[in-house]
């Protein structure tokens, strides 16, 4: 392949991502080398290339050798994303109202992931997040503390976080669905320990963009799929269902949402939101 070729494969489909070093010269691992040998012969087999990419992004451990965050990576991929500045309280109410539109059209091929920081987050949720699994393809639950030992069989499968994990200060609800395709991510700046819990504020950024959707549906899959990527204690099994649904993710997304959808979703985020405002004083 020509270098020219590899930076239009990086520019286009953000593979392969090259080092480049202190003299601005692009060097590629054994390990690209590989992947792209993957994604040719993909290509050759008679799969669209942009299909080929992402089938091979969602499955090789190679795309997620350290690890995650998903707050970063999103930010990095799509920067139109405009991050703003949310209380706990209001982000509570964003991610009820995603939930509330997972369940409305449950049983329609979702798949689901909510990154909890910690396991005490989960475990407040843990009613509400059974009912999201029995309605989606795939579910998941992030979360310090928790384990894929302590899986329900009709609940979402669970994953810890590592210490070194970025995830460990990201809240998330990612649900990839071919009508309503939802995202919010959200990074919690450090210093704010002596800030009462529901006015503790986040970094935040959400989307019903379908490509940015699925953008955050892979890694999170992926990170649940390999090792290195600061997500632990995930079973066998578990492993094996995030590696199907991330490869069942890997074309690229339909562009087209269910307005009708987006806008229920809308109507359910002012709803809470405002009541969470009437019970505290304007500023």
């Amino acid at each position: 392949m020509s270098p020219a070729t590899l930076r239009m494969w990086e520019a286009r489909h953000g593979f392969p991502m090259a080092v480049r070093l202190d003299g601005g010269h692009r060097r590629y691992t054994d390990a690209d080398v590989a992947a792209v040998r993957r994604v040719l012969a993909r290509r050759d087999a008679g799969q669209r290339l942009d299909a080929a990419v992402a089938a091979e992004q969602a499955t090789s451990p190679t795309q997620a050798a350290a690890p995650v965050s998903l707050w970063a990576h999103l930010r990095e991929r799509h920067p139109a994303l405009a991050p703003q500045r949310l209380t706990k309280a209001t982000l509570l109410g964003l991610s009820w109202a995603i939930e509330d539109e997972a369940l409305a059209v449950a049983g329609q091929g979702g798949h689901l992931v909510g990154l909890f920081q910690r396991d005490r987050h989960y475990r407040s949720a843990a009613a509400r997040w059974r009912d999201l699994a029995g309605g989606t393809a795939s579910c998941f639950a992030l979360g310090a503390g928790l384990s894929g030992a302590e899986a329900e069989a009709a609940g979402p499968d669970l994953a810890g976080l590592t210490d070194a994990s970025p995830l460990r200060r990201e809240w998330a609800v990612v649900h990839d669905h071919p009508r309503l395709p939802m995202v919010l991510t959200a990074w919690e700046p450090p210093g704010q320990a002596d800030r009462p819990d529901r006015e503790r504020v986040f970094e935040t950024l959400w989307s019903v963009e379908p490509a940015v959707v699925r953008d955050a549906a892979r890694l999170t899959l992926g990170a649940l799929a390999s090792p290195g990527t600061g997500v632990q204690e995930v079973s066998p099994a578990a492993a094996d269902r995030a590696r199907a649904a991330a490869q069942a993710l890997a074309s690229p997304a339909a562009p087209d949402v269910d307005v009708t959808a987006v806008t229920r979703l809308f109507n359910r985020v002012l709803s809470y939101v405002d009541r969470t405002a009437r019970h505290r004083p304007l500023d």
